[in-house]
């Protein structure tokens, strides 16, 4: 590995982990591109080399990589774990692409209270991060195997331990005011078990923010932004200025809106009378709010969307069910956040729903024009592929609340600030 105080380009390797997924990207930031602080220009997204996602882990799972603007052949193999996508993606890099890895950046999702940006990755860090692990369980542990696996790959390929920097889901939302964070709870609960809004999807709702002001050619500064993050996981934030002042998810990626397994927002006693009358525990329930709920709750067989819509169209009414109180409740905190921001610029959809399916995207609309949220047909239709980092009205000319699409890039997100952390670090070392 290259020392990154050299004037020579830096090469990140980016690591986003799910539950049963991670994907990737190499990205180089060219030194002559980096000023005087080391630091990218603020519109340098880098030069992406090759980017991929291992789909399907646990089972039979597939790897696919796009380098240059070539797809290669989408590649099949056991993989039981996260440590066995990570050493079957440097395999895969070494044999498609001669470029050092200099650092890399993870997604963390849940930081805790300890977090509050960035940070190079260290025992105690890691130490931290295992701690919150039951507070974002569908996720941390996969994010943590993914570190670790990375860790060892990396030395056996250079010799040499190479900079990690975690980036975390919950940072963004840091800017959340106490009264917007705070649950009314014992206070104990507070101080004792740092209980209070964290917030999630923090990396992607500032990658959409940051995908709309560039579109539209505008500062984040003064901008009010509403982003609605739509996918197996779901969750809205309201944005003045560039930072988050409120967001749907809180103490863990459960609460706010319907997800693909998960309840979302409902009332705190069922737990307490489910325990007593269904002769249930605890555990059992809260694996049954994160493992059996939402869409999958709601339809009866599915948690994906695309197979919900499609059992609507055959007349299915536990599907129009699920698919009426999925876009009532987004609606529902689109005009909460209106309330709080005191009005928006803009309302922007992202995530694999948000982004490709313009049925959903009419539905949340819907009743929305009171406020001149509607939807252009015709646009809202077309919209359905983005390129990463981008945005795309498909509100009429003139809406006063024009509606967008953004396609987020989490990776580009995560590299920049992996390259920003590492900078900060290297200045404050003796």
């Amino acid at each position: 590995m290259r020392s990154h105080d050299e004037d020579v380009d830096m090469n990140i390797l980016v690591f986003n982990s799910g539950s049963s997924s991670l994907k990737f990207l190499l990205i180089r930031y060219p030194a002559e591109r980096r000023g005087a602080s080391g630091q990218p220009d603020a519109a340098d997204k880098g030069i992406p080399l090759i980017r991929g996602m291992v789909e399907r882990i646990g089972g039979t799972a597939t790897l696919m990589m796009t380098g240059d603007g070539t797809q290669e052949p989408i590649r099949e193999r056991d993989v039981p774990d996260h440590r066995r996508a990570v050493e079957w993606i440097f395999e895969s890099l070494g044999e498609s692409i001669d470029a050092p890895v200099d650092a890399m950046g993870h997604r963390v999702v849940h930081g805790g209270s300890w977090f509050r940006e960035s940070v190079v990755i260290d025992e105690t860090v890691l130490g931290k991060i295992a701690l919150v692990t039951d507070l974002a369980p569908l996720h941390n542990g996969a994010c943590l195997a993914t570190i670790n696996a990375a860790h060892e790959a990396a030395r056996a390929v250079s010799g040499t331990d190479v900079p990690m920097v975690a980036v975390f889901d919950t940072a963004f939302h840091r800017t959340i005011p106490d009264h917007a964070a705070t649950y009314a709870i014992p206070e104990e609960w507070v101080t004792k078990y740092g209980v209070r809004r964290y917030g999630f999807h923090g990396i992607a709702h500032a990658s959409s923010a940051a995908a709309y002001v560039e579109t539209v050619g505008r500062s984040l500064e003064g901008t009010r932004l509403i982003t609605v993050h739509l996918g197996s996981g779901c969750s809205a934030t309201a944005i003045r200025d560039g930072c988050s002042l409120d967001t749907s998810m809180g103490f863990t990626p459960m609460e706010g809106l319907v997800m693909g397994t998960r309840a979302g927002d409902c009332d705190t006693g069922l737990v307490g009378y489910l325990a007593r009358h269904a002769d249930l525990t605890v555990e059992q329930i809260d694996r049954l709010l994160n493992e059996r709920s939402g869409l999958l709750g709601l339809s009866g067989r599915w948690s994906d969307m695309r197979e919900i819509l499609k059992a609507r169209e055959l007349g299915d009414q536990r599907a129009e069910l699920a698919v009426a109180v999925f876009c009532y409740r987004v609606r529902k905190y689109i005009g909460a956040y209106l309330a709080v921001l005191g009005g928006a610029d803009a309302v922007l959809f992202s995530g694999g729903i948000g982004e490709r399916s313009p049925l959903i995207r009419a539905r949340i609309c819907e009743g929305m024009d009171w406020y001149g949220l509607r939807l252009d047909e015709q646009k809202n239709s077309a919209a359905i592929t983005l390129q990463a980092g981008s945005a795309v009205c498909i509100s009429p000319d003139g809406a006063t609340l024009p509606a967008y699409v953004t396609a987020v890039d989490e990776e580009t997100w995560i590299a920049r600030e992996a390259l920003r952390c590492l900078q900060h670090w290297k200045g404050g070392q003796p």
